[in-house]
């Protein structure tokens, strides 16, 4: 079984710890979310992950091993990182040739990994008239280039078109139920819950959460209840006499927070309320991480009075 094993890490820069006794373990079979406010210790973590930047105390391997001391590493871990960046003047193609070719990979895996992530008709085309999404997809074929058991990626959404977002996730899902260990760091809330099984959560360089993503939504997410009726008054009275809280939107529809979908269309049922509309409104990954996070956020934007 290969995992990414953090182990009371903690990386400081002078008088700055960036990442503070951090540990946590990222498993094979299921996509985690990295996520955090910007500071967090995300890029930090994964560099000290990767070997790209040493350790004040504590440690990072990849299967019970340090990366520098992982033979052929393309072929056990794959990585996109924001700072990578490809020569301009070389072909997409001839860019992953020169990588394949210090692993001692076939160039038909070149072929291969270009068809995947659809560059195979840009190919040939030198990367600086790439645009950011197909460079995006570029980095992705290199990650891919030695089918590793281990992908870390860093923010791979960017830059891509609505399409391309669609086949990261599918990408992501494919990688996880190949029993591979994916590790995504993003900023994108919905996103991210498209496609994750599981989150790690970082504020400050402290470990803030280590969870299940919906078990993560549930324990800070208030769930809500919309509801419509063509008798509001009696639908309100109704609710506030079983002790519930509602909330008139100007569309004419109600919330009513801390609630059930089944409870309260029971109540409403037995009163003889009638219902246009009843469904639950389940709370989200970005109320909940917000919800989480508040208290972390390096760069907070204050409201402008009127």
């Amino acid at each position: 079984m290969t995992s990414i094993d953090v182990q009371n890490l903690t990386k400081e820069y002078g008088t700055r710890r960036a990442v503070d006794h951090l540990t946590f373990r990222v498993l094979p079979g299921r996509v985690t979310g990295f996520l955090g406010p910007n500071g967090a210790g995300k890029s930090t973590t994964m560099r000290l992950v990767l070997g790209l930047a040493h350790p004040t105390s504590g440690s990072a391997t990849v299967g019970g091993r340090a990366y520098a001391t992982i033979p052929h590493p393309l072929h056990r871990v794959g990585t996109l990182l924001e700072a990578q960046a490809p020569h301009g003047s070389r072909t997409g193609r001839n860019h992953l040739r020169v990588l394949a070719a210090t692993h001692r990979i076939p160039d038909r895996r070149v072929d291969e990994v270009l068809e995947q992530t659809g560059l195979t008709s840009v190919a040939r085309h030198r990367v600086r008239t790439y645009s950011l999404g197909m460079r995006q997809r570029l980095g992705i074929a290199a990650a891919l280039l030695g089918d590793p058991e281990v992908l870390m990626l860093d923010e791979p959404s960017n830059g891509l078109d609505p399409e391309g977002i669609v086949w990261i996730r599918t990408l992501l899902r494919r990688l996880a139920d190949e029993g591979r260990t994916v590790l995504v760091s993003s900023h994108l809330m919905n996103e991210t819950a498209s496609f994750a099984d599981h989150l790690v959560v970082l504020g400050r360089g402290r470990l803030l959460a280590d969870t299940p993503m919906r078990e993560f939504i549930d324990a800070r997410a208030r769930p809500t209840v919309r509801i419509r009726t063509s008798e509001p008054a009696t639908l309100r009275s109704v609710l506030v006499r079983h002790g519930h809280d509602t909330v008139e939107h100007p569309d004419g529809h109600w919330t009513v927070p801390d609630a059930r979908v089944e409870d309260i269309g029971r109540l409403v049922s037995a009163a003889g309320v009638p219902i246009l509309e009843l469904a639950a409104d389940e709370g989200t990954l970005e109320q909940a991480y917000l919800e989480l996070t508040a208290a972390e956020t390096e760069f907070t934007a204050q409201p402008q009075e009127a």
